[in-house]
């Protein structure tokens, strides 16, 4: 299967829009600054903390993980509820519609995991029309986030 002929000259669009993006986040909720963040993945929640307790709150999905050999979309992990991935879920749908064949294949390879990762965050941000995304280090990769409402806590 072939990607369309738009899809390269969309995902450079999608990154350079993404950046902004991430740019935007965090400089506007000081991302990278907390002392603590954590996640609940069951509740859709992403919290950035500091010692006087929560500071800003972000709205998630879980789009997928990176391992020591592989991405694995969300959509393709069994230890994730139906409604953590949803919105990966979605980004595969516009795959299948569009003939897009890394947002269907449920386990992709690449040289820089990391830089796929991103990448695809990327389009998955423009497809959802998110704030951004956020990685997570895990035991033997990350685990990125879509960002879909950020906000601060009082």
């Amino acid at each position: 299967m072939r990607a369309p002929d738009w899809y390269e000259a969309w995902c450079d669009e999608a990154f350079e829009s993404f950046m902004a993006k991430q740019k935007r986040a965090t400089e506007t909720y000081r991302l990278g600054e907390w002392a603590r963040y954590d996640y609940d993945t069951d509740a859709g929640v992403l919290t950035f903390s500091d010692e006087s307790g929560p500071r800003v709150i972000a709205d998630i999905q879980v789009l997928g993980t990176t391992a020591p050999s592989d991405w694995l979309w969300g959509w393709a992990n069994a230890i994730w509820p139906p409604a953590s991935v949803a919105d990966a879920a979605r980004v595969r749908d516009f795959g299948a519609e569009h003939g897009i064949e890394e947002l269907t294949t449920e386990s992709l390879v690449s040289d820089d995991l990391d830089g796929l990762g991103w990448m695809l965050a990327a389009i998955a941000t423009r497809i959802l029309d998110a704030e951004g995304a956020y990685r997570a280090p895990t035991q033997n990769g990350g685990l990125y986030l879509i960002m879909r409402t950020l906000r601060s806590v009082s």
